[in-house]
């Protein structure tokens, strides 16, 4: 007898949640920053949760795009003062392409960084 086929399909609400994990751990990263059309994305979100009672991961300021097998993340986020923004850029790709690759199974095709301000630390 043959074992069927299966597929598993990961949620991009889940690989937002692991990516936004991800890249608020890399050091110089004060914080995710939703902005406009994450802030659109938090409402649906939110929407759906009060609807299903299911609460989703954390995910403001991660941007999920797909098309067909192409997988794209966006992360806007905010790094610290003593930061170098291209070093703390290139840690978040990396960080969030390997972790997502770990935990999930998915292979992001690009990870794009903003930044959208850069802050003083405070004691």
């Amino acid at each position: 007898m043959s074992t069927p086929a299966t597929e598993v399909v990961v949620a991009d609400a889940v690989i937002a949640g692991v990516a936004a994990r991800a890249a608020a751990a890399v050091s110089g990263v004060l914080r995710l920053e939703p902005g406009v059309l994450g802030l659109v994305g938090q409402l649906a979100r939110s929407g759906k949760q009060l609807w299903t009672g299911v609460e989703s991961a954390p995910s403001g300021g991660v941007r999920i795009r797909r098309a067909g097998a192409w997988l794209k993340i966006h992360v806007d986020l905010t790094v610290s003062a003593g930061s170098t923004v291209a070093v703390v850029g290139r840690s978040v790709q990396e960080q969030v392409t390997r972790v997502v690759a770990e935990q999930t199974g998915v292979t992001a095709d690009e990870v794009s960084v903003t930044v959208l301000d850069i802050e003083p630390e405070w004691p």
